[in-house]
């Protein structure tokens, strides 16, 4: 006798240049309230992992990183915050969850969704006006704040916002990582703002690496043989490439301390993240814009678990502006030098501005705030149904 499939409230939403399976804590069957292979369990079935066809379709996955994702909220657990926001990153073709790092994207629909499930005291709601939403990111215990459009005392999903990598316009929700770096406002890792990384048998590339927003490895692409302007294809269709990009990734993370041996990046996809950095250039984005060199402070390409992004992992913009905000960096020499508050940079589907001020406090650069705008959507809402699973 088959027992019949689980039914678990749910809502599908987009964010940013993302889309997640989200889900209240207190909704989730008992078992998978806590962490452990029992969460992990319902998690991959519900988005469809693993799959050896790379396709998602027996599950709410996207088969792709941007569209593999896992939100689960609670009242907050931290004082003078509304919501606990932790993520899951789904790997397509393995039965795993990265739990190392936020998702940028989807934390402008944590602003929404809190709002419209009650996460959020009404006092805290206008009836019209923006909902200031404290987020608290349990991934990296840090917080985040979503300042939500509200009209006549719901969420404003409609506007003209246009986000690139996202089809249609929606509202705008400015997004501020407050203190994004890692450890207390130590962002670099290794002490230095530039950093030889040496890849044995490959070669030694000029890399910064910085842990702000999520922790990434920027190198130059000339110095790896591209020139910052290429769109998905260039390197998503060539294997060579893609083991090079992982190659670059685990030493990266062997340099910052984030995982003791090489082979422990395996199971650590999701953090830390590898870019590719040159000056303004002018090229045709993967919807047909013309981006125009004068248009942009620089060119920025960055790898999400395994494959070039579409556009750009909030998180990672999170990086790269704190990063272009700090002289010196390969992220600021590209986008040519000197004091910044704020970088346009562009990428495979168009351009984004993030701004970042930074500051040295007894030698040790720290960066307050990042702030950029996002917009968010919910696409559908009701019950996921699983199967009965055993972890």
């Amino acid at each position: 006798m088959h027992k019949p499939q689980i039914k678990i409230p749910a809502t599908y939403m987009r964010g940013g240049t993302s889309k997640g399976v989200f889900f209240r804590l207190a909704d989730l069957p008992t078992a998978a309230q806590q962490p452990g292979p029992e969460r992990d369990a319902m998690l991959l079935r519900v988005i469809g992992s693993p799959d050896p066809y790379g396709k998602h379709t027996d599950g709410m996955g996207g088969a792709t990183s941007s569209t593999s994702k896992t939100v689960i909220l609670s009242p907050s657990s931290q004082a003078n915050h509304d919501v606990d926001y932790l993520f899951g990153q789904v790997a397509i073709d393995k039965a795993f969850i990265d739990w190392s790092g936020n998702c940028g994207n989807l934390t402008s629909a944590v602003g929404s969704f809190a709002v419209s499930s009650g996460l959020v005291d009404r006092s805290r709601v206008p009836e019209n006006g923006t909902a200031v939403v404290r987020i608290w990111q349990a991934n990296i215990k840090k917080t985040i704040i979503a300042h939500v459009p509200i009209s006549n005392g719901e969420v404003q999903e409609s506007g003209d916002f246009e986000l690139d990598g996202v089809t249609f316009p929606a509202a705008e929700v400015p997004i501020e990582f407050l203190d994004p770096a890692d450890g207390e406002g130590a962002m670099f890792p290794t002490g230095n703002l530039i950093d030889d990384l040496h890849v044995p048998n490959v070669g030694t590339f000029k890399a910064t690496m910085i842990n702000a927003g999520i922790p990434t490895i920027f190198v130059n692409a000339a110095d790896i043989g591209y020139v910052g302007t290429e769109l998905q294809g260039a390197i998503n269709e060539n294997p060579e490439a893609l083991a090079f990009f992982e190659k670059l990734r685990a030493y990266g993370a062997l340099q910052m301390g984030l995982i003791s041996d090489v082979s422990e990046a395996e199971a650590r996809q999701h953090t830390p993240k590898i870019a590719f950095v040159a000056p303004p250039a002018s090229y045709v984005s993967s919807s047909g814009k013309n981006i125009a060199a004068e248009a942009i402070d620089l060119n920025v390409r960055a790898l999400s678990m395994g494959k070039l992004h579409h556009a750009m992992m909030g998180t990672a913009a999170v990086a790269i502006g704190t990063t272009a905000a700090v002289p010196g960096t390969l992220v600021n020499l590209a986008a040519g030098g000197g004091d910044r508050t704020a970088v346009t940079f562009g990428h495979p589907s168009g351009t984004l501005r993030v701004g970042a001020e930074a500051k040295q406090v007894a030698g040790n650069w720290q960066v307050t705030k990042a702030i950029m705008s996002r917009s968010a959507r919910v696409l559908m809402e009701g019950w996921v149904r699983i199967p009965p699973i055993n972890p």
